[in-house]
């Protein structure tokens, strides 16, 4: 395997307590989480008491003053456990960075402390009915009427909606201007007029509770403006290429645990005479796979040292984000492939992280998008005519 140069002893130490905080406290209950379909605020508690939220929030508004590595180490073992449910990743690495980036001083003293404490959940509000990605064409309304604005609308597919304190809603508030009339507000999800609709089933993910939102006439104070208005659209893409690093980070973890998971069920199961992982077929399975993610691997660090320089763009982002998701959805289906009957069965990993995956290649932006990202940065900006 080749080496990982990216992390200090400091990280791997945090590394080690994250293992145990994981072993100890999500993975026992993850499975009933899973059936109840929400994770309850307990877990976050315990998260936010061992310093595992918001870790690269600085410590003057109660973070733990570290970098992206501390959270990206955090979004591996999640995902090499199979916990699906927290969504710690959420309001870590993509939500709070909103805040510290363009937040008031107000704003981040209001709501970064009690997320790093887990006593605030957050959420983000994008998706609606009406198209997931198209966020310039986003219908929800947010109208200035003196010192509120006045919001109506609805969003959907909302990962911890059911249990946010907090909402960072993006919304119109110019509905004429396209991409130039989104803005975003850091909602209070007590204000009036904030409606949950039910918990959404889904196929996997199914400790992570997700909702429809509704908001009827809903009165958000004008201070809740995060950044200037008009400017929300520009902010979401300024922020997705880390998103798409944090999808890709899961991707290649839990990759990497379904080999390891299949791996040991192979040395182990025996039929005709022999274990599994005597016929050449599962041998060159294992190995196709373990190369395969290897090179992801390293295409992923490689990507992480880029952000952490500044310099990860958003096409890299999508190369990136399109080759691991569906990297995953190709091991998980192997894996399940080579334990038979018995990767059918939800008691088994590689069961549920067959459906958890999934959602890779949906969430933080279809696998769809992502070509059209690359493919619009390959084709010249201004191709000159064919000559007939």
């Amino acid at each position: 395997m080749i080496p990982r140069t990216l992390f200090t002893p400091e990280h791997e130490l945090f590394r080690d307590q994250v293992r145990r905080f994981i072993a100890a406290e999500i993975a026992p209950h993850h499975a009933a989480w899973e059936k109840a379909g929400i994770v309850p605020r307990s877990a976050w508690l315990k998260a936010g008491e061992g310093g595992f939220l918001c870790t690269a929030v600085p410590e003057e508004y109660g973070g733990a003053g570290g970098d992206f590595l501390h959270g990206a180490i955090m979004v591996e073992e999640m995902a090499r456990a199979g916990a699906t449910g927290p969504t710690f990743y959420l309001q870590s690495e993509i939500i709070s960075p909103y805040l510290v980036r363009h937040g008031t001083e107000a704003q981040k003293r209001r709501w970064l402390p009690g997320m790093a404490k887990g006593t605030v959940v957050a959420s983000l509000g994008m998706s609606e009915p009406s198209g997931g990605s198209d966020v310039a064409n986003i219908r929800t309304t947010a109208i200035r009427d003196g010192d509120d604005y006045v919001v109506n609308g609805q969003k959907v597919f909302i990962t911890a909606g059911h249990s946010s304190d907090l909402l960072l809603l993006a919304c119109k508030t110019d509905p004429k201007a396209g991409a130039k009339g989104v803005s975003l507000l850091l909602v209070d999800t007590t204000l009036p007029g904030y409606q949950r609709g039910r918990l959404l089933e889904k196929i996997g993910c199914k400790a992570q509770d997700t909702a429809e939102l509704f908001f009827q006439d809903m009165r958000v104070p004008a201070d809740c403006l995060l950044g200037e208005e008009g400017r929300g659209f520009a902010m979401l893409m300024g922020e997705l290429p880390q998103e798409r690093l944090v999808q890709a980070i899961r991707a290649v973890a839990s990759s990497e645990a379904a080999i390891g998971w299949t791996l040991d069920h192979a040395v182990q199961r025996r039929m005709f005479g022999q274990t599994l992982a005597d016929f050449q077929n599962t041998r060159f399975r294992l190995a196709e796979m373990r190369a395969d993610t290897q090179a992801q691997r390293v295409f992923l660090d490689r990507c992480i040292e880029l952000h952490l320089e500044g310099r990860l763009s958003a096409v890299d982002a999508a190369m990136l984000k399109l080759t691991t998701t569906e990297l995953q959805g190709r091991v998980m289906d192997q894996c399940l492939q080579l334990f038979g009957g018995w990767g059918y069965m939800t008691e088994f990993p590689i069961a549920r992280a067959f459906v958890d995956a999934r959602l890779g290649r949906i969430g933080g932006g279809a696998v769809e998008v992502m070509k059209e990202i690359i493919s619009r940065d390959m084709l010249p900006k201004n191709p000159k005519p064919a000559r007939g």
